[in-house]
């Protein structure tokens, strides 16, 4: 029997990488001069060599569950796809994809007896890449059925590949207005990608996991640790959980606040309800996106939507083990000093460059935007402007207008961005609480980097001096390339990439109009923002052998 299935499960994988490349040269190459009717055989044999496939893999036990993970994704999709009016060719895209992805790991495991694939396998940051990578590819494929925009509307490849990729990467950046373009179906596809995107996917299959009553692996772990970060002593297992239920909670809260206020501006109950629920998963996952056609300007100096958005965004930005350190120390004598030195730094630091915003944008724009308003007008656009700048990307004020000054507090605020572990991009602020320390270390009488009586081991050090110099040089390379294709002035242009780059999704109003091939860079810097340059370095570093022996050490002068 166990013959008999490895045999079949060859044969129709064969035949399922056949069909692949059938797809690839039709579908792509002679699609227009195709008959309607043998496009439609062949997405159909290709739809049950598929289906015949994955019950191979059911019926072998050792398949189970890699089979049942992609199979649950296979019929959610299938259902998807088919229920759909007009969304024949976005399901032909998708078996094209899903079949492709076959073809390569089919390949991978002839390969070597599949000892790539087992290397790659066992590199959380190669997984970590690709799973982002496959989130954004199936979104794109998504946005541009039919059924997803307005009728006369057209969605093109590099706009839904921009859409998703914002969206996944919870930017907020748009080259399609949200609310006009994509009907509902459209906007629901956005807001699971940035829900799936804001939770990280590690975070959801770690659900599924443990809802289905699995235990973490040690390799699943570890991604998780890298990805929510905090402490070594965290139980993975709780803090999925935590998360998730933390997640729901917070953002249904949130919806029913903005609900006081969206129930008085529509007609309609049921669409201000979705209003609201829109804007709070967006503001927890940090994204920026909204429904209204000008973000949040409507509502500059309403105290409702301003509080409820800025707290979702705040809590949002500490990041999950934040959140559930609080949670279990508020209640306590002295909570403060019984969190743990990760939290400690994250509020001190976050508060204090929310300070720092507020009043630097209070002063830039005194004369500027803010010339005609009140005292507390001015506080309630400069706080909610210092929120937002940290990798939100709602506006209440028109960025376009924003003073020199105020450009330049933006730039800084957005490239450090939020906290590790949360729904937010950047460099982080434990990368600037560790710089500033060692900065401060260097004139004292004790050269350790001390934080809150605890020394910071000079390997954190170390990671923290690579990321920032990474991210230095990568938004360098890419806005150079920026300048060179896009004809906008020097702070527009920066401004956009380094919005992108801290996944903060803030626009001084360029971004519908870059080109093709600036889209891209973009993308490239939304990507490389959301999950990390040191992942890529790290994806790429694992695979190396490690040195054994060190070279001899020589001092030299550095100024």
């Amino acid at each position: 029997m166990n013959k008999f299935l490895r045999y079949s499960n060859r044969f129709l994988g064969i035949l399922l990488c056949i069909f692949a490349l059938l797809n690839v040269k039709f579908l792509f190459i002679y699609t227009a001069n195709l008959p309607y009717e043998f496009e439609n055989i062949l997405t159909l044999s290709s739809a049950y060599i598929l289906g015949l496939y994955l019950i191979i893999g059911f019926i072998n036990p050792k398949n189970l569950r890699y089979q049942l993970r992609y199979a649950l994704i296979d019929i959610v999709f299938i259902i998807i796809l088919f229920a759909i009016p007009g969304s024949n060719r976005a399901f032909q895209n998708y078996l094209l994809l899903r079949q492709t992805l076959s073809l390569l790991l089919y390949l991978l495991r002839l390969y070597k007896n599949g000892q790539i694939l087992n290397n790659l396998k066992n590199n959380p940051p190669v997984i970590l890449l690709f799973s982002f990578f496959v989130a954004i590819v199936l979104g794109a494929t998504l946005l541009m059925i039919p059924t997803a925009t307005v009728a006369g509307e057209r969605t093109s490849f590099i706009g839904a590949l921009f859409t998703s990729t914002s969206a996944t990467c919870v930017t907020g950046l748009i080259v399609y207005d949200t609310g006009t373009h994509f009907t509902v179906f459209g906007q629901l596809i956005i807001l699971m990608l940035l829900q799936v995107g804001g939770l990280g996917i590690m975070t959801i299959s770690s659900a599924f996991a443990v809802i289905m009553g699995q235990k973490m692996s040690l390799r699943k772990e570890s991604m998780m640790q890298s990805m929510v970060g905090g402490s070594n002593k965290l139980d993975m297992k709780n803090l999925v959980r935590s998360i998730i239920f933390a997640t729901i909670i917070i953002e249904l809260i949130g919806a029913a606040i903005l609900f006081l206020t969206f129930h008085n501006e529509f007609d309609s109950l049921r669409r201000a309800i979705y209003y609201s629920v829109f804007h709070s998963v967006s503001a927890f996952c940090n994204a920026g996106f909204s429904l209204f056609e000008n973000s949040l300007m409507d509502y500059e100096f309403s105290l409702n939507i301003n509080l409820v958005i800025s707290s979702l965004i705040i809590m949002g930005g500490i990041g999950f083990p934040v959140l559930s350190d609080v949670k279990r120390n508020m209640l306590k004598r002295n909570s403060f000093k019984r969190l743990t030195l990760h939290s400690k730094i994250v509020l001190t630091t976050t508060l204090s460059l929310l300070v720092i915003g507020l009043i630097g944008f209070f002063i830039a724009e005194y004369q500027n935007i803010m010339s005609g308003y009140s005292f507390s007008e001015r506080l309630f656009s400069s706080f909610f402007q210092s929120v937002t700048t940290r990798t939100a990307g709602f506006n209440t004020i028109d960025n376009g207008l924003l003073s020199k000054g105020s450009v330049m507090l933006s730039l800084v605020l957005m490239f450090i961005g939020a906290s590790p572990g949360s729904t937010g991009g950047g460099v982080k602020t434990t990368a600037l609480a560790v710089i500033v320390v060692s900065v401060f270390a260097m004139f004292g009488k004790n050269r350790d980097v001390n934080i809150y009586k605890r020394r910071v081991p000079d390997s954190i050090i170390k990671r923290v001096m690579a990321l920032i110099a990474i991210a230095i040089i990568v938004l360098f390379i890419m806005t150079f390339m920026l300048f060179l294709t896009e004809d906008f002035s020097f702070e527009k242009t920066l401004f956009e990439a380094v919005s992108a780059f801290g996944t903060v999704g803030l626009s001084m109003g360029i971004t519908s109009q870059l080109s093709s091939f600036g889209k891209i860079i973009i993308i490239s810097l939304m990507y490389l923002g959301r999950v990390g340059p040191l992942t890529l370095i790290f994806a790429i570093s694992e695979t190396q052998e490690k040195r054994n022996f060190k070279f001899s050490e020589e001092k030299f002068s550095i100024g």
